[in-house]
């Protein structure tokens, strides 16, 4: 990140609409949910993008999130004694918090990629990421979701339904609406044209 330079053209207007997506609201909602499924240990970021950004740069406070999740037994992230300081090590403990993620059931393309978060890239995409690991948690209603339901949308469920051999059978009569209707107007008594000499 040290040798990133200014933006110019095309490509900070691209960094800006990307900026323009980052929610302010859901970002309180997110530190709210943190807060309360991982406890007041993980402490809170300041306001804004950036401290955001800071808050969860190096991946403990992410890694403790994705753990919360699971039963005491099965915890998919180990989580250092103490906080990384090496960046290699910050970037590997955010790769850990995907894996679990994707694991959890997070589908791939509601993932964000390390540098996203780690050099502010793309906070929009976190914040995406942290709503779909929300929204699963509440879905599965296991226990381990804490906080507001309300605060993210249930994931539609598989309905699954039965049919009995007899109502299958039943169903092979049916003409469907797709087929058009056997009833109603006919072309009985219409003529096009001239009669045939």
């Amino acid at each position: 990140m040290a040798n990133k330079g200014p933006a110019y053209g095309m490509s900070r207007d691209v960094q800006s609409k990307i900026e323009k997506k980052y929610d302010d609201e859901l970002e309180d909602r997110l530190v709210e949910w943190i807060v309360a499924q991982c406890g007041a240990a993980v402490g809170r970021p300041e306001r804004g993008r950036l401290g955001f950004q800071v808050w969860l740069k190096n991946g403990i406070v992410l890694s403790r999130l994705v753990n919360s999740l699971y039963p005491d037994g099965a915890k998919p992230v180990k989580i250092p004694d103490t906080p990384p300081t090496m960046v290699f090590k910050q970037m590997e403990q955010i790769a850990q918090f995907l894996k679990a993620a994707e694991d959890y059931g997070v589908v791939k393309t509601d993932v964000f990629q390390t540098v996203d978060l780690f050099e502010a890239k793309d906070m929009a995409a976190v914040q995406r990421t942290l709503m779909a690991l929300g929204s699963l948690a509440v879905t599965k209603n296991d226990g381990n979701y804490h906080g507001d339901p309300n605060w993210f949308m249930k994931k539609a469920q598989e309905h699954k339904r039965e049919f009995t051999e007899s109502q299958l059978k039943e169903g092979k009569n049916v003409i469907g609406l797709q087929m058009g209707s056997n009833k109603g107007a006919s072309q009985a008594g219409m003529s096009y044209g001239r009669p045939r000499q």
